[in-house]
């Protein structure tokens, strides 16, 4: 048999997940000289992960990058398989068994918890969960979010709590002409929510916003962002942080933080941004009522300082939080998991099993390194991995005859499961702009999986 990655024997290899990642890893193979042939395996009948169901509405420039993933699919090594879930539609077992390798791109899938008391209290909910609302995921459709109090709460001080404090403060006038789900945007209307309490756990000077993010809270309709001056003042680490050339994104932070404490409040809706304070508790009484939040000082080294609490507490009386700490990966069978990073074990994005390296089976994007970085990270990250692949080589299981797509499809159709195919996903995309077209928007996204299947069918 001819060397593995020539003409007459293609490398074939299975993409798990169609964000980011997995199409920047397709995109790597396809030019590494080496003959593929690609498989991805995307969950949902629809392709792009994060960049259609996590990037907010009214940021359209980031979801730019979709155009650069649907001329990599245009590829004649390309082909998409969706509404197939591994691990139960089809095994990770399975996947060996058809391909050379697998590489596992399905981010990081569940966020973070805060281990405080009161945190699963109704009224209490991740930023998953509202940014898969607002933005019509499948998964979060049917969620219910009471906004009918004053008072919201955001625990964390990232772009996803930017994006999730935004969506609150936004009036329907600065959101109806973005690709918002319908359903987000009627129950958005009767919004009462009137302060919004952003909380950091360390100071100013390591909120971890990007400066453009924050930015846009100076140019809200309807909505001021307020800074008590006092929260501004630094330590001597914090200092030597924002004094740092290599910092120039936090001191610009910092600048925007303090230009908020200078503004005169224009309107009777506020954005309110503290830092040095940790949840203890969420209280109500079969319901959230409130939040106890400790204060915190900072302790350590410039840029390795921890934040730790000194017993001195207060509550927030609020109706609503948002728990916005970071995401988790999930576990998958058949692949090692690294439950404390919530990551696949791995090396270079090659997955570890028992200290020893599992040719086959690689990972790339959040699951491989964390949830860190902006989309663009994900390329450098699924590049590196697909080099180890090509290194291993030698190494794959090349013992038989890999069927590759042809026996996935006779493993789908033999359990039933309806595979949605590239061309498929286009008919979606249409129907979805057309929709967008008659309310003036960009597109009116389909939010149910048997709606899909439906307009397909």
């Amino acid at each position: 048999m001819s060397r593995l990655g020539s003409p007459d024997n293609p490398l074939l290899v299975a993409v798990v997940g169609s964000g980011p990642s997995g199409f920047y890893a397709t995109e790597a193979l396809i030019k590494s000289g080496v003959k593929t042939r690609i498989n991805m395996f995307e969950r949902l009948p629809v392709p792009y992960g994060l960049v259609r169901s996590g990037v907010a509405p009214d940021h359209p420039k980031l979801k730019q990058a979709i155009k650069v993933y649907a001329k990599i699919a245009e590829a004649k090594e390309y082909n998409y398989l969706g509404n197939v879930t591994v691990g139960t539609a089809i095994s990770v077992e399975e996947l060996r068994t058809t391909h050379h390798a697998v590489i596992f791109t399905c981010g990081a899938e569940t966020d973070r918890r805060l281990g405080i008391p009161g945190e699963d209290l109704p009224g209490s909910y991740t930023a998953t969960e509202f940014v898969g609302w607002y933005n019509g995921h499948p998964d979060y459709r049917n969620r219910k979010f009471d906004l009918s109090h004053e008072t919201a709460v955001i625990i964390g001080q990232g772009n996803v709590a930017a994006d999730v404090s935004r969506i609150l403060a936004k009036t329907v006038d600065e959101l109806k002409h973005t690709d918002i789900a319908g359903h987000a945007l009627e129950a958005l209307a009767t919004s009462k929510i009137k302060n919004i309490h952003v909380i950091g756990r360390r100071g100013p000077a390591q909120a971890k916003f990007t400066s453009k993010e924050l930015k846009e809270f100076g140019g809200l309709a309807d909505c001021d962002p307020v800074i008590d001056k006092n929260e501004l003042a630094l330590n001597p680490e914090s200092e030597v942080e924002l004094a740092d050339k290599t910092n120039a994104g936090n001191k610009k932070i910092y600048e925007l933080f303090s230009g908020f404490a200078d503004r005169e409040a224009t309107t009777d809706r506020k954005c309110i941004f503290t830092f040095l304070k940790s949840p203890k508790e969420v209280s109500g009484n079969g319901r959230v009522e409130s939040v106890l939040l400790e204060k915190n000082t900072l302790s350590g080294e410039p840029f390795r300082q921890s934040a730790r609490g000194g017993g001195d507490t207060f509550s927030i009386d609020a109706g609503i939080v948002f728990r916005s700490i970071g995401y988790h990966g999930i576990a998958m069978p058949g692949v090692p998991f690294d439950e404390a990073r919530g990551v696949f074990a791995n090396v270079k994005g090659r997955v570890v099993k028992d200290g020893e390296v599992d040719p086959g089976l690689y990972a790339a994007g959040w699951i491989k390194r964390g949830p860190t970085g902006i989309i663009g990270t994900n390329r450098a990250d699924s590049v590196e991995t697909v080099k180890s692949l090509l290194e291993d080589l030698d190494k794959l299981d090349t013992g038989e005859d890999k069927p590759g797509a042809a026996g996935c499809y006779e493993i789908l159709d033999r359990r039933n499961i309806r595979h949605v195919n590239f061309s498929d996903w286009k008919k979606i995309d249409a129907c979805e702009v057309e929709r967008g077209q008659a309310a003036g928007k960009p597109r009116e996204k389909y939010t149910s999986v048997p709606e899909m299947l439906a307009l397909l069918d």
